[in-house]
């Protein structure tokens, strides 16, 4: 047998309900590129199906050694064709991409899950040139990306309060009273701004009870299921059943800041500012421009990173 340094999962030892489990479970966790071998001691031809039925394209399936007594087989995962990667995905794999989508005006955070060519195709834009200025855009820029994906998730919950919930709370009363001068004194000759004040008050409102749900009730809860994977203790059970309910709530929440910024967007074209525009109208159209873009990597990180791993740390937890 040829001398193999992947991690070999011996099948037959596996108790027989948890064979195919176990083995999506190592498959999930491969990141793309990597493998991992089974050893069974017949040809695994419906894990074969069963893995194209539940995962499309993205593994590769080599035969090492064929019987007639012992099978060994590659598993591996394929990098995800660009157009299957969602927005989402693009920024985990290269967050200076954040800025990029962000000038482009293509949501990445509540509207990370959907793939670049159909956030391409609303927004009437070209993919393939899509593609191609992405290509530019990580070819011209040297920001070094900062490895979210690899931090605990008590310390990235940690990092969302300290950075982009103390940002919110820093920034968003100026940007409410900026915008309440800015609508009474030039409202009367740019009527959209009054909406915009309307919008940031309700941006306020919805902040301001979201941040305090999450620092008080889901926060606490991914903390304790990091702690709970640690030291391999249970969890006590919780009154909202499952992270899944309250994290459905945020991202509906989300959701509703995402769709009020991209209004003032809309009212302001892209933050325009006008000819009678004064010092105050341009630093609120600053300030809110600035939000804006903290906002889209903060619901990011929760969308597309905190999120998602909490769901499968509580699934794992669970088995």
């Amino acid at each position: 047998m040829p001398t193999i340094k992947e991690f070999t999962l011996v099948v037959p030892d596996l108790e027989p309900r948890l064979k195919h489990s176990t083995i999506f479970e190592h498959f999930d966790q491969l990141d793309e590129g990597e493998s991992f071998l089974i050893q069974n001691d017949h040809d695994p031809k419906p894990l074969y199906y069963q893995l194209l039925a539940e995962r499309g394209n993205q593994f590769t399936f080599d035969y090492i050694e064929n019987g007639p007594i012992e099978w060994l087989i590659r598993i591996q995962k394929n990098p995800k064709p660009a157009d299957l990667l969602t927005l989402g995905e693009f920024v985990n794999q290269d967050f200076r991409l954040a800025s990029f989508f962000s000038q482009k005006g293509l949501d990445f955070c509540c509207g990370g899950k959907k793939t670049l060519k159909q956030a391409c195709s609303e927004k009437s834009l070209d993919y393939l040139d899509m593609l191609f200025q992405i290509e530019e855009f990580k070819a011209a820029s040297r920001q070094t990306s900062v490895p979210y994906q690899d931090w605990s998730l008590d310390f990235l919950a940690d990092y969302i309060v300290n950075t982009h919930h103390t940002y919110v709370r820093k920034h968003l009363p100026d940007i409410q009273l900026f915008a309440e001068k800015v609508q009474r004194v030039h409202g009367d000759r740019h009527p959209e701004l009054i909406r915009v004040y309307q919008l940031v008050v309700e941006i306020a409102e919805e902040l301001t009870m979201h941040m305090m749900k999450e620092e008080q009730v889901l926060f606490p809860f991914i903390k304790a299921l990091t702690l709970a994977k640690k030291t391999n203790e249970k969890l006590a059970p919780v009154h909202f059943g499952t992270v899944r309910n309250p994290i459905h709530m945020m991202e509906m929440e989300h959701e509703q800041v995402g769709h009020n910024l991209e209004n003032i967007r809309t009212l302001t074209q892209n933050y325009l500012l006008p000819e009678d525009a004064c010092g105050t109208y341009t630093v609120l159209f600053q300030m809110l421009q600035a939000f804006e873009e903290d906002l889209h990597i903060h619901i990011h990180l929760e969308n597309n990173v905190l999120f998602p791993q909490s769901l499968e740390l509580e699934k794992e937890l669970a088995n």
